[in-house]
């Protein structure tokens, strides 16, 4: 039996945390001098909503088991999509239901996909609430309710393991609490050094922050229609550069790094596949902008390093139309959208351990068949894994694979062309941003009918939590009594 009470007593503090995230916003929209009444009610509502919903199931203290972890997941992402939105809609900023709901679910999934047409124009209290769905998102909001629960008596270990992404397992505390709390001091800390150094390059203090908020969460939401080309600075290209590189890294990592044992980073497998693949992707992509262009040497680095860094941690910021340098070029950008970056960081997609999983295991598959009597043992870090790891990596695989050619062939037979298909449902299910086709890195997603961006925003929330938190939820079994 699911307890459907307890669940109600986490989504009211959910929907509570929301109104008190917004507050933010409202301060910027008057600094400004701008409008704040629709963040205003925006939060009033759901202050008010969250309060009476909380209270009302507050003596309710059911064990909250695997199951109701993967629904209470689930139902967060919707609910904070649906008070998430309030502000773009009561503002009038965005026309429909459906452009306000893509954008939302685009900054709480980190996708960074957008229908705006005049971001520049876009009030400033708004703009600032737009990035941070970008960051409340980067982590997940249920590593922050798993912090901060403890404190209302509801227990968080299984909300961290349906939303944590990828199939590791590595912690930094053995309770859970302590995890997810030491994990955000790291995003916050390092949010607020990627502020400084913005600043200190030359944005302003606005721009800084919201540009530190989306790129540790690996969101790519900027305040200029241009994005990051808009700054034709190298210092502030590098920062971003080196922030997208460390938001594409497990938290863990950087945790056991910051605290000098070096020894647990430099035997990632998967760390090392990470770096390894953007090194040799930069390479690639530097040789060719230098064969199709004029551009000097460092210029031309700092292009292919930000480009390749920003797809593969699925941030999504530009300095440059990668499409503009041939189809071979274009065809590389797009295969890097199912790369991902770590398991255990903002970033999205596939993740590389799952890759990693997949290549090794397929390698040692060869000498399975020369040795059908022997033990051949799959390695990652140091240690053995289990058959059940692999077969879940195999499934998350064919299901993902399954999922883009479903999607791009429901897009293309609402009458848009294949190219523009296949970008679509590849960026938005691996929420990175720009894609190919009329979703280039120039583009936007506004010309898209209500019909396609809905099933794009599912994408979007399907390839956030990693498609079993949702698609679980399908299945019969799910709903059977223990």
């Amino acid at each position: 039996m699911i307890h459907f009470k307890a669940i109600g007593k986490i989504m009211g503090a959910l929907m509570f945390l929301i109104g008190v995230l917004m507050l933010p916003a409202v301060f910027f929209s008057w600094i400004y001098g701008e409008n704040s009444t629709p963040i205003v009610i925006s939060a009033a509502i759901s202050l008010f909503i969250g309060t009476i919903f909380y209270f009302s199931f507050a003596k309710y203290d059911q064990l909250i088991r695997k199951r109701e972890g993967y629904l209470v997941v689930t139902l967060s992402w919707v609910i904070m999509t649906i008070f998430g939105m309030l502000p773009f809609f009561l503002s009038a900023e965005v026309s429909s239901i459906s452009d306000a709901v893509f954008e939302t679910v685009s900054g709480l999934t980190t996708t960074g996909a957008s229908i705006l047409t005049d971001i520049e124009a876009m009030p400033k209290g708004l703009l600032f609430w737009r990035s941070m769905t970008q960051w409340i998102g980067g982590l997940g909001i249920i590593v922050l309710t798993v912090a901060i629960f403890p404190l209302l008596g509801i227990g968080g270990s299984e909300l961290f393991v349906a939303e944590s992404p990828g199939p590791t397992s590595d912690k930094v505390h053995p309770r859970i609490s302590e995890t997810a709390k030491r994990l955000w001091y790291i995003y916050v800390g390092l949010t607020v050094l990627a502020t400084l150094l913005y600043w200190v390059g030359g944005m302003t203090f606005y721009d800084a922050i919201n540009h530190s908020l989306t790129t540790m969460a690996t969101g790519g939401f900027s305040t200029k229609n241009a994005s990051m080309a808009f700054y034709d600075s190298a210092f502030i290209q590098y920062v971003a550069i080196v922030f997208m590189f460390l938001a594409g890294t497990n938290f863990t990592l950087i945790y056991f790094g910051l605290v000098g044992k070096f020894s647990r980073v430099l035997k990632s497998d998967e760390f090392k596949a990470y770096a390894g693949a953007l090194i040799l992707l930069t390479l690639v992509i530097f040789i060719g902008i230098l064969m199709r262009s004029d551009y000097p040497g460092e210029l031309a680095f700092r292009k292919a390093a930000f480009q390749v860094v920003s797809i593969v941690t699925t941030t999504g910021f530009v300095t440059d139309d990668y499409t503009q340098y041939g189809m071979g070029i274009t065809f590389i950008c797009f295969m890097m959208l199912f790369l991902g970056g770590s398991a255990g960081s903002t970033a999205g997609s596939i993740k590389f351990v799952r890759h990693v999983v997949f290549l090794k295991n397929s390698w040692l598959e060869f000498k399975r068949i020369v040795h059908p009597r022997a033990i051949v043992p799959l390695i990652i870090n140091g240690e053995m894994v289990t058959g059940r790891i692999i077969n879940n990596i195999m499934n998350f695989l064919l299901i993902y694979l399954s999922t883009f050619v479903v999607g791009a062939l429901t897009i293309s037979v609402l009458g848009y062309d294949l190219e523009t298909s296949l970008g679509a449902v590849a960026t938005c299910l691996g929420n990175v941003g720009p894609a190919i086709g009329k979703v280039g890195p120039v583009d936007n997603f506004a010309f898209f009918s209500p019909a396609a961006k809905n099933i794009l925003s599912f994408l979007m929330l399907l390839g956030r939590l990693e498609l079993f938190t949702i698609l679980i939820l399908f299945t019969p079994f799910f709903w059977r009594a223990n």
